[in-house]
């Protein structure tokens, strides 16, 4: 089949892929080009082995089977991630993420955003030597660093149900400054209004965002009421008791059944403020709150509550645990019928 044959098969204006007999069009999909613009192919070819074509061509690793073995939905989420993790602000023009829409918006389930690149400075606004050096966990003195707007493409992602969202700067190597892993209240404001548009989201991940108390609360306020929010990941951040009673709060006023606080800062009066909602009101099923200060008070609390809650697996390790919580949690067993896992490894329970 001559090319220019090819390309009138796959014409937008006269679409006559699809009329052909199964083994002509076989052979028509066999000899399409992969540099053909996104926007005949996006919407017209659905054969898996084209798409595969277009992924290898792109990317050497290529493991179809995190993307519920699809190549074509490999090819669009690994493209739009892409775009994101290298989207300057005020610098690349906004329209690349609104031209790809229309093309990803029935294909992308998932996002994986590893690095969110803040904008380019003048050289007036760059910080001096010594105080970029001195960093520490309290935000640096300087001009807000805002990444890029999720709040201008989450609504339009029709079948998104993953999120998962990193704000810092992978191999930033010498330019290494505290401030690019700066999650700053501009950024919280438009990814909670962003998930608050995305009806479909299932899983949102916000691991290693230096996510505190106050930009917890913008994001639950947002979060109130989502419909259909199963599972939430903040672990890696500095969340303390305030930021986990706002969370306590989410677990009665959505269905959230999968909960990872791992490595924050929550001491015994915020597991209790957990613990009083998941003993009457969550549907929670898991809950991880590893790395953490709950101490024995806490620990006891939880032990109570998940007496008679559908709570399947928790994890209470490194936790400053002792006897009074192996007790109260020896008695949870006896009572408990759904509890599948529990991990109490990296305390001090004594013999």
């Amino acid at each position: 089949i001559p090319p220019d044959h090819v390309l009138s098969f796959t014409s937008t204006v006269h679409p006559l892929l699809n009329q052909l007999q199964e083994k002509d069009r076989h052979k028509v999909l066999a000899k399409i080009s992969t540099n053909i613009p996104l926007q005949v192919t996006a919407n017209l070819i659905s054969d898996e082995g084209y798409w595969k074509r277009c992924c290898l061509e792109c990317w050497e690793v290529c493991d179809v089977s995190s993307y519920g073995g699809s190549w074509k939905r490999m090819f669009f989420e690994h493209l739009l991630k892409n775009i994101i993790e290298f989207f300057v602000p005020d610098t690349t023009d906004v329209r690349v993420v609104f031209e790809l829409v229309p093309l990803c918006r029935n294909y992308v389930k998932k996002l994986d955003i590893g690095q969110l690149l803040p904008p380019v400075r003048q050289s007036s606004e760059i910080m001096d030597e010594d105080s970029s050096d001195a960093g520490s966990d309290s935000d640096m003195i300087g001009p807000s660093v805002d990444h890029f707007d999720f709040s201008i493409l989450l609504n339009k992602l029709i079948n998104l149900e993953e999120l998962h969202v990193t704000y810092g700067v992978k191999d930033c190597g010498m330019n290494f400054e505290w401030n690019i892993f700066q999650f700053t209240y501009r950024d919280c404001f438009s990814l909670a209004k962003a998930i608050s548009s995305c009806k479909t989201l299932k899983v949102l991940k916000l691991p290693r965002n230096r996510i505190d108390d106050e930009k917890l609360r913008v994001l639950v306020k947002y979060m109130l009421n989502h419909p259909s929010l199963i599972e939430l990941d903040l672990s890696h951040n500095l969340i303390k008791d305030n930021g986990a009673k706002v969370l306590a709060k989410l677990l009665h006023k959505t269905k959230l059944e999968r909960v990872n606080l791992c490595n924050n800062r929550i001491s015994a009066y915020g597991a209790k403020a957990i613990s009083y909602k998941v003993r009457r009101f969550s549907s929670l099923k898991s809950i991880n709150l590893r790395l953490n200060q709950i101490g024995d008070e806490g620990g006891e609390a939880l032990g109570r509550a998940l007496v008679k809650s559908s709570v399947e697996d928790i994890n209470i390790s490194c936790n400053e645990l002792t006897e009074p919580v192996a007790v109260a949690f020896s008695e949870l067993l006896m009572k408990n019928h759904t509890l599948r896992s529990i991990d109490l490894s990296c305390n001090s329970l004594g013999p």
